[in-house]
């Protein structure tokens, strides 16, 4: 119970005058989990407003995906019920992506964030994991997009449902009054997309070499009217070839994400790709290990098909974060080969919460490499 519920069920008398000023002091006792400063220093207090005893006021989170909402919302409440005088409070708890300043190359105009989803090898469910991100981290409120850059399997248009569709032309107008023709992508599930898939025929292979790739990915980030976006999710093929270097050289991506499965084989492969990231400058997001275990729907034992641990050991080794294990499941499955994310098809079963928790852990690791950065100004 707070202080506040403490003096309005006792009646005890309460002082008046209750100031700004009294208010900011109190929350500058509550620090963000994450950034390790306290929130009136990090400017996430927003439009104070005081009456006699009631106080109102917003908290201006980094990502409305934060995983800390609650805990920092409780943190404030107990601290500014504290205050003498406070009989009624009102918290409003808001978010704002901020970007970080590029290093190199060149933003995409609306776009906050481009976030590389890799692997170091085919095969482990990449492009499943980062549709189903994508979708948990829409479904928080955040403005997302994903480019499909696995030129040779584009799978992102089947995953979503869209396999169908096809890409139409739009006009922008720049900023300088010119009107310019761009590319809209397809939305589905809240989320936009591009893809190779859209542009060749179905079953038909890609044979390109490298200097080809690298125009196919710079018209997906130049031509492609992407709107305003908090976020840009890239799966990118296997390994680190053209596609990886062309992307990282392109554009300032805000951190990559390498999705393995658990064996001692794929933990292996996975350090070299993170490491490949590192020389390239690029912040690491975090691990993802997925088919990490398999749950028998009939005895509820769980079975490590693939061996277990490969991931956090990945992680540990180059000192970066676990964000999570995604087990193998049949749902997740059919719904890929259907267009239906889980997080749409089975919203309330335990592998959807597995994702958004994933998806907050993500976007926690993005605020806080942004912290590290001179924010821009707002887009």
């Amino acid at each position: 119970m707070s202080m506040v519920d403490q003096r309005e069920e006792t009646g005890e008398p309460q002082a008046d005058g209750v100031t700004e000023v009294a208010v900011l002091d109190a929350l500058r006792t509550v620090q963000d989990p994450d950034l390790h400063k306290d929130l009136v220093t990090l400017n996430m207090i927003k439009s104070i407003k005081i009456c006699e005893g009631n106080v109102a006021f917003q908290v201006e989170l980094t990502t409305p995906a934060c995983p800390m909402r609650e805990k920092i919302e409780s943190d404030c409440r107990e601290a500014v019920g504290r205050v003498p005088g406070v009989t009624h409070l009102k918290i409003e708890m808001t978010s704002r992506v901020v970007a970080r300043r590029p290093i190199g190359g060149k933003l995409i105009p609306g776009v906050k964030h481009v976030i590389a989803v890799a692997s170091g090898k085919g095969g482990v469910g990449k492009s499943t994991v980062a549709v189903n991100v994508a979708v948990a981290l829409s479904q928080t409120g955040a403005r997302v997009g994903v480019m499909d850059a696995d030129v040779y399997g584009p799978t992102i248009p089947i995953l979503l449902g869209v396999e169908d569709e096809q890409l139409a032309q739009t006009a922008v107008r720049l900023p300088d009054g010119n009107v310019v023709p761009r590319i809209a992508p397809v939305e589905r599930h809240g989320v936009s997309c591009v893809s190779m898939g859209f542009l060749v025929e179905p079953g038909q292979p890609v044979v390109w070499r490298g200097p080809m790739l690298g125009k196919v990915i710079d018209q997906f980030l130049g031509d492609v009217s992407w709107g305003e976006l908090d976020y840009l999710l890239v799966d990118l093929p296997p390994g680190t070839g053209d596609v990886t270097m062309s992307l990282a050289n392109a554009i300032p991506l805000s951190g990559a994400v390498i999705v393995m499965t658990p064996q001692d084989v794929a933990a292996s492969i996975a350090v070299k790709s993170l490491r490949a990231f590192q020389k390239l400058n690029v912040p690491i997001l975090g691990v993802i290990e997925n088919m990490s275990y398999f749950i028998a729907p009939d005895t509820g034992k769980s079975y490590h098909i693939f061996g277990h641990g490969g991931g956090q050991e990945a992680a540990e080794a180059l000192s970066v974060p676990f964000l999570g294990e995604v087990p193998l499941d049949i749902p997740t499955r059919v719904g890929s080969d259907e267009g239906e994310p889980v997080l749409i098809r089975q919203p309330e079963s335990q592998q959807a919460a597995i994702f958004r928790e994933i998806a907050g852990k993500l976007a926690q690791q993005i605020s806080i490499q942004s912290r590290q950065f001179r924010p821009l100004p707002v887009m």
